[in-house]
C-alpha cells in the first residue's frame, strides 16, 4: 500500500513546505531571491508545522536554493535552531544538497553551529537515500 502524497502547507518566494504522510516535513528551498521576511517565515512555518503534528523531522531540499547570507546563517544558529528545538521538538534533518559550492560552503556553517543541540543532520545527494535515513530516525 502506497501512502498518500505529501500535502502543501506553506509557500511563498522563498520555498514551500509539504507535509508528508510518513511523518516528517518537507522543505524545498527556491532558486528565487528572497528577503529578510520572506526567508524567516519560511524557517518558523517549519517550526509550526513541527509543533502542529508532534514531528521531529525535516527533509531540506536545497538543490535549487541560493546561498545563505551571512545574517541568514546567524539568525538561524543563534535564533531559530534553539527555537526549533525547544518550541517544535526538532531532531533530525536530511539535507539534500546543492551542487553550488557557496551553498554548501553556508549550509556547513549552520549544520556544524548546532551549539550542543540535541539535533544530528546528514547530507545527501539524492532524495532518495536523504528520505530513507529519515525514515529510520
Amino acid at each position: 500500500m502506497q501512502l498518500p502524497l505529501p500535502t502543501l502547507y506553506f509557500e511563498n518566494k522563498a520555498g514551500r513546505l509539504l507535509e508528508d504522510p510518513a511523518g516528517f516535513l518537507r522543505a524545498h528551498w527556491s532558486e528565487q531571491e528572497r528577503d529578510e521576511l520572506t526567508f524567516r517565515a519560511l524557517f518558523n512555518h517549519m517550526v509550526q508545522a513541527l509543533r502542529r503534528h508532534g514531528w521531529y523531522r525535516i527533509l531540506i531540499d536545497q538543490r535549487q536554493m541560493r546561498a545563505f547570507s551571512t545574517a541568514e546563517q546567524q539568525w538561524i544558529v543563534q535564533e531559530w535552531l534553539p527555537r526549533a528545538v525547544t518550541e517544535g521538538g526538532y531532531r533530525f534533518g536530511a539535507i539534500v544538497v546543492s551542487e553550488d559550492v557557496f551553498t554548501r560552503l553556508a549550509t556547513a556553517y549552520v549544520t556544524t553551529s548546532v551549539q550542543g543541540l540535541p539535533l544530528v543532520y546528514r547530507t545527501f545527494t539524492e532524495e532518495a537515500a536523504a528520505v530513507a535515513w529519515l525514515r529510520q530516525q
